[in-house]
């Protein structure tokens, strides 16, 4: 066995188009390119939309934009630690699902400020708005951000 005996498998490899060649060619005169029009006289980009704006750039005005590095958080508010959760109590992303608050935890549980708070709890989470942590260190409780 010798490099000499190797050959590609029938139907594998194909004969280059000879385009624009003269008519014994049958891919000749135009070239393949048609008759008449912008297209068949010169290259122009497969995505150019004939001077509009191409989509690319309408979609974003369209449809909205949103990064992709966004991170949407489970929102938790004082008043809702304060109506299922007892003095001294610890909270969990997992204990706010099992008393129904949230129903997943998305990329992470953020806790907000909205209503009061006169229990003292350890809350564990991933953010924290700045006035919902002094809301809860004042209460003697304590703000863990997981």
């Amino acid at each position: 066995m010798g490099l000499h005996n190797f050959s590609p498998s029938p139907g594998s490899t194909f004969k280059k188009r000879r385009v624009a060649r003269g008519i014994g060619s049958g891919m000749g005169k135009t070239a393949t390119r048609g008759t008449k029009g912008q297209k068949a006289r010169r290259q122009i980009h497969p995505n150019f939309e004939g001077g509009q704006t191409p989509i690319q750039r309408r979609l974003p005005v369209k449809k909205g934009f949103r990064n992709i590095n966004h991170k949407e958080f489970a929102v938790v508010n004082l008043d809702d630690l304060q109506l299922y959760f007892e003095d001294g109590a610890e909270v969990t992303p997992e204990a706010l699902i099992q008393k129904g608050i949230i129903s997943k935890v998305k990329d992470g549980v953020k806790i907000l400020a909205f209503g009061e708070l006169d229990k003292k709890l350890t809350v564990k989470a991933h953010k924290f708005s700045k006035t919902a942590e002094e809301a809860i260190k004042a209460k003697g409780g304590e703000a863990v951000i997981l």
